[in-house]
């Protein structure tokens, strides 16, 4: 599977929808084989396209980067070949620093590559422009590589022939979007300017241009826009967001800019805690943009909130051979909502012990068997130990709640179980937001005889 490509980021919305690929299959796998494996992977665009070579070209960004799946494992030395001998005579490229060229390839170095989430962005850089004399339509293609030193067996290799970008040579528009650096420590309610600059540095006009703008929950957009339709999206599979699609109809030529109408505006709310408004652009009318790794970008805010996440544990009752059920769970008390929107992480991790005396007979799906040291239980019934993945996201006031089913083998007066919630991983830690750690623990009784 070739992972999806994005400039700097998962993007919001489309990468949590879209980008299901990425997102799922990590929440899907069982908990205790994510443990266990990695993969490395290569990210770059499927394609590039350039405009004919002119004493003006600056070229184009290409941007690479590595990354890693599992959190559990420390991976460092990356080594990225790059193979540009298939663009001989279609594309020039201008290497980084951190790439040692020998002819027609390149070995560029990551000392620590990361796993794949919020602050993820690719780590080398190469600029590309079309060669001198070759015509439009002419073809090519950079291949890639990539070995690093980490995971379960002490080496990764990214899946071979997997990676390559196809560079060709054409005329269009080329619209490019200025980055916006992050901005942290704002209070709830500040309002904020977004900065919006749009160039064409295509070799045609754009007539007109699309912008669509996915605001995270805890943004609020203040400037509406008579070109822009709005609408919210969300539920139980995705965290709910804010839409602007907007149609432009003025005429950008090669080397101008475009700015909004009025300057766009938003606030947060009084929930907002680490958030996000993806920005992506398209020339107008339908026409294809020759380069479109650099039409999206991320305004990002961190506010200063917390969120008070409580452990739900439970009291139940019954005799030598009868099945009770507990309903344990989650509740995050707010005022703040959390998402891992980048990389789609659950919110939480409930981790159950099983009390003396009973046996599980019946798990939520979303909780994995574990022995009590943590690692594999064969068996989804009977196990002494749980750990159930919440979603990547909680609103304030929510609850989520875990029904297990007991089975009272032999009555053990004040029998209590463990119920904790964790950040996961090896080497769960606490909640950097939340100000009453002391309430992610609660227990499960079973006949308190008080």
């Amino acid at each position: 599977m070739r992972p999806v490509s994005a400039r700097r980021t998962v993007r919001l919305g489309v990468c949590v929808v879209a980008a299901a690929g990425l997102l799922t299959a990590g929440l899907a796998a069982p908990a205790f084989a994510q443990e266990q494996s990695d993969q490395l992977w290569i990210q770059a665009p499927g394609e590039q396209k350039l405009t004919p070579r002119d004493s003006t070209s600056e070229g184009s960004p290409l941007d690479i980067g590595l990354y890693h799946d599992n959190d559990n494992f420390a991976v460092t030395d990356g080594r990225l070949s790059v193979d540009i001998s298939g663009v001989a005579g279609v594309a020039d490229v201008t290497w980084p620093d951190n790439c040692a060229p020998t002819g027609t390839t390149a070995v560029c170095t990551v000392p620590e590559v990361p796993v794949i989430g919020e602050a993820y962005s690719p780590q080398i850089h190469l600029t590309v422009r079309a060669a001198e004399g070759a015509e439009l339509g002419a073809k090519g293609r950079i291949t890639y590589a990539a070995v690093a030193t980490g995971g379960p067996d002490g080496t990764l290799e990214a899946p071979r022939d997997s990676f390559d970008t196809a560079v060709s040579v054409g005329s269009g528009p080329d619209l490019s979007l200025g980055e916006i650096a992050p901005v942290k420590n704002l209070q709830p309610g500040t309002v904020r300017t977004v900065p919006f600059a749009v160039t064409n540095k295509g070799s045609e006009r754009s007539e007109g241009l699309t912008a669509t703008f996915t605001a995270s929950y805890g943004l609020d957009f203040l400037t509406e826009y008579a070109e822009c339709a709005y609408g919210t999206s969300g539920g139980d599979d995705y965290a709910p967001m804010s839409h602007a699609t907007c149609s432009f109809d003025q005429v950008i030529e090669p080397g101008d800019s475009f700015t909004l109408p009025t300057p766009l505006r938003v606030a947060l709310t009084a929930h907002a805690y680490t958030e996000r408004l993806d920005i992506s652009i398209a020339p107008g009318n339908g026409a294809a943009d020759l380069s479109d790794e650099d039409n999206y970008t991320i305004a990002a805010f961190g506010a200063v909130n917390t969120a008070d996440f409580v452990a739900q544990g439970a009291r139940v009752t019954g005799g030598a051979g009868e099945t009770v059920t507990a309903g344990l769970g989650f509740r995050n008390d707010g005022p703040a909502w959390i998402g891992n929107l980048g990389s789609g992480d659950p919110v939480a991790v409930v981790d159950f012990t099983v009390p003396e005396g009973v046996t599980v007979t019946s798990a939520p799906a979303d909780c994995e068997p574990r022995t009590l040291s943590g690692g594999r239980h064969p068996q989804r019934t009977g196990a002494p130990r749980y750990s159930c993945e919440m979603p990547y996201w909680a609103l304030p006031d929510t609850t989520r709640t875990l029904p297990f089913q007991l089975r009272i083998d032999r009555v053990v007066p004040d029998a209590t179980g463990r119920v904790m919630l964790t950040t996961g991983g090896s080497t769960p830690a606490t909640f950097p937001f939340d100000p009453q750690p002391a309430n992610n623990t609660a227990q499960l009784v079973v006949n308190a005889t008080a």
